[in-house]
């Protein structure tokens, strides 16, 4: 009976660890299946996902097999884009252009409106013989960050925001001396040399002379160290700009020019530009009435013509008006352009009147007394032969009519400074070629 009890209990233990087994394995199973049911909501081969990848691979053959079709046409669109690139660059440039334009003619429509804002109330018309026209422009409002280092030089030397300027390089400098050293006997303070080069630059600076050299412009440099005097002639409009916007009042020089008297004594101040004339007498320099005649139109055979030698551009008196700006702006980009003598431009800007397709300068201009300021022509060909007028001293004595500059002018200050009668006479009356 123990036996039989023994073999009941074995087999009862053996069947309980089956059946404990069992219950872990369905446990793990359950577990598992908890764990794929979270993580692969969808099962582990989704058909979707398949009917997808298939889709994906076959548009991949797609695109594929078609980026080799439209390689061609690709660069084709390319360049077509480029070409409407560079067709829309241009058409913006044109409308640029266009606006400017229209900008400027409705500038122009209604300049004499703002002109008269400038000037001035409406003036009523006073009795006959007695009304005067407007001769001077207002001056502009200066403006120092156009160049302040310029600025604080003009503060020390100008008197009364007036004076003398001359440009000079290398190629002038035994006639710069010639013309500083009598500006100093005159008594004169306030002048100034732009020096175009270094050389120039050191020597004012060794003689005490005002001295102002630009800063670096490459363009601007070239012309000044090599260039000669048309050329140098051609930049003083672009640098007198300058001394306008700052508010100074120039008088302009060239340095083939004998100073004898300060010249701000004998400036009237009433015109936009006050400049010495080539004139050699009241007709020529004043003007005149020049009568053409043509027999060949018969009773209408002549016809009547206003004439007046030009001003001389190499010694001008130029206030700080809109006009004179002006002016310098249209001289400048004429210049810039055209293979022209600046002295032709200048005097044609000046006096050209307005006609179809050209809108004229308004500026006031007056012509100074050709006997005080004297150009060597009126001097050698009329004035030292005349007892009277040789005893007349002028303000200044320009060589603008003969190439042999320095001597004349060292002859100059002889006759008129040191008094040495017979100083002219070894001179021509013109040049010899």
């Amino acid at each position: 009976m123990t036996g039989r009890r023994d073999g009941s209990l074995m087999r009862n233990s053996a069947n309980s660890i089956r059946g404990s087994r069992i219950a872990i394995a369905i446990g793990i199973g359950v577990f598992i299946g908890c764990v794929f049911a979270f993580c692969f909501p969808h099962g582990i081969f989704d058909p979707n996902s398949q009917i997808q990848a298939q889709r994906n691979f076959k548009n991949s053959i797609q695109v594929g097999s078609a980026s080799c079709e439209s390689s061609e046409r690709v660069n084709i669109l390319k360049k077509e884009l480029f070409s409407a690139s560079e067709k829309n660059s241009e058409l913006k440039k044109q409308v640029r252009e266009l606006t400017e334009k229209l900008r400027l003619a409705d500038q122009g429509r209604d300049q004499a409106q703002k002109q008269f804002l400038v000037l001035g109330e409406q003036h009523k018309a006073g009795p006959f013989g007695t009304v005067k026209g407007l001769r001077t422009n207002p001056t502009v409002v200066p403006d120092e960050s156009v160049n302040p280092r310029l600025a604080k030089i003009l503060e020390k030397v100008a008197v009364r925001n007036e004076l003398i300027i001359a440009l000079a390089n290398a190629n002038v400098k035994e006639m710069l001396e010639v013309w500083f050293s009598n500006i100093k006997k005159a008594g004169i303070t306030n002048y100034l040399v732009v020096a175009l080069d270094e050389d120039i630059e050191s020597f004012c600076t060794s003689k005490g002379v005002p001295v102002y050299k630009r800063d670096h412009d490459e363009g601007f440099d070239s012309i000044a160290r090599t260039g000669g005097n048309h050329a140098v002639s051609g930049l003083k409009f672009r640098i007198l700009r300058e001394f306008l916007q700052l508010g100074y009042s120039v008088l302009l020089s060239d340095v083939d020019i004998v100073y004898l008297q300060n010249p701000f004594d004998h400036i009237y101040r009433d015109s936009d530009v006050e400049s010495m004339s080539d004139g050699h007498n009241n007709m020529t320099a004043y003007g005149y009435n020049d009568v053409f005649d043509e027999p060949s139109m018969g009773w209408s055979r002549y016809a009547h013509t206003m004439r007046i030698w030009v001003f001389n551009s190499g010694f001008f008196y130029i206030r700080p008006t809109l006009p004179s700006i002006e002016l310098l702006d249209r001289v400048a980009a004429r210049l810039s352009r055209e293979n022209a003598w600046d002295q032709a431009v200048f005097n044609e800007e000046l006096f050209y009147p307005s006609h179809p397709g050209y809108d004229g300068l308004h500026a006031s201009r007056r012509t100074m007394d050709f006997y005080k300021f004297m150009n060597s022509k009126v001097l050698f060909k009329t004035v030292r032969k005349d007892a009277k007028l040789s005893k007349l001293m002028p303000v200044i004595v320009h060589v603008n009519y003969h190439p042999d500059k320095l001597p004349r002018m060292k002859a100059v200050v002889e006759f008129y400074v040191n008094g040495k009668q017979d100083a002219l006479k070894p001179f021509p009356d013109g040049s010899e070629w």
